[in-house]
């Protein structure tokens, strides 16, 4: 790695941080620390869900199925991502949750980068099935 290239597999490096790969909570001096953007890649077992409702939203948000079914819960809406490649965006004011279907992995993309959402949740620091912590953010 130099100071402005990282190279890196997104399955690997994202057991390490949560599933994220790119925001404002890298280090400043690592190429993917980012205030404008975050990237996620997120891997979740059957059954996984948020801790709760992300409430107060300030950030926009773009979501990608990569694989398996996973179901996004907005008010007064649920969007079933279903086949690879189906997406659903929601902006600044939009509450939130989610819960996998069947095991998945789901590419994020938030804007800006902004602290504040993780949950502190006893169960999110627990190690999932696949061995990685849990990611409850």
């Amino acid at each position: 790695m130099t100071d402005s290239v990282y190279v890196g597999n997104a399955g690997v490096d994202a057991a390490l941080d949560r599933g994220w790969l790119l925001g404002h909570f890298k280090d400043a001096s690592d190429p993917r620390h980012c205030e404008a953007v975050e990237i996620k890649w997120g891997v979740h077992p059957r059954g996984d869900e948020r801790a709760e409702w992300v409430t107060g939203e300030e950030r926009t948000a773009l979501l990608v199925l990569v694989s398996g079914r996973f179901r996004v819960e907005l008010p007064g809406r649920s969007v079933l991502l279903a086949q690879q490649g189906d997406y659903v965006v929601w902006g600044r004011g939009v509450d939130h949750s989610w819960f996998a279907e069947e095991e998945s992995v789901v590419l994020t993309v938030r804007w800006p980068s902004v602290p504040g959402y993780k949950v502190i949740d006893e169960a999110a620091s627990a190690v999932g099935a696949s061995g990685h912590p849990v990611d409850r953010t």
